[in-house]
């Protein structure tokens, strides 16, 4: 079994413009004569590798606690894709029957609203793309309420350089934080299946 690594390191990661750069400060060092190391990190829960929940563009609904996690754990599909992507090329390029998506676009991979809902429309339940954001950033709002508001979640800032297109098992459960509208992700894509079903 292979185990591919599709996260980003977090401190390295390029931030999105007005999001705070990740920093780690000491607690405490052994090195200073402290019985252990122990670090507070201070970041944004969009940065780098994430998942965002529906609070994070519509008031009142699911934080990232409360997403159910099987659409973070089954069979997906690597497709290369690049630009903004429309309703037809999504219609072009989904796989049939296929439940979670990943966008492979060297980081720039965007969908827009008519792009959504065919994926919403086509039973869809995980899109996740290379770039920080699945949404062009002269209108990031409406695929995302189109997604988040169907329960499609969505992944953004994965690193798939160097994976190629076909069909993989996806490990990407975000970190569970009551009340937050994000959550970082270590994502994984495992080239073997075991024994889950066709829909993993």
């Amino acid at each position: 079994m292979k185990i591919i690594d599709i996260s980003q390191e977090l401190l390295a990661a390029d931030v999105y413009p007005g999001d705070p750069v990740p920093t780690l400060e000491p607690l405490s060092r052994i090195a200073l004569g402290d019985e252990c190391n122990l670090t507070a990190a201070h970041l944004c829960l969009h940065n780098g590798t994430h998942a965002d929940a529906p609070l994070h563009y519509l008031e009142e609904e699911a934080d990232v606690a409360s997403l159910p996690l099987e659409p973070f754990l089954g069979k997906c599909h690597v497709v290369t894709v690049n630009g903004l992507l429309s309703g037809a090329d999504m219609e072009r390029l989904v796989p049939p029957g296929c439940k979670r998506l990943l966008l492979r676009g060297l980081g720039n991979a965007f969908l827009t609203q008519s792009a959504a809902f065919v994926l919403t429309d086509l039973g869809v339940k995980l899109v996740g793309t290379d770039a920080p954001s699945i949404g062009p950033q002269e209108n990031e709002a409406a695929p995302h309420k189109e997604l988040l508001g169907a329960g499609v979640v969505i992944l953004e800032g994965l690193r798939l350089k160097g994976v190629k297109d076909g069909t993989y098992f996806l490990v990407a459960p975000p970190i569970k934080i009551a009340g937050a509208d994000g959550a970082p992700v270590r994502a994984l894509l495992l080239d073997r299946f075991f024994c889950f079903g066709e829909d993993g």
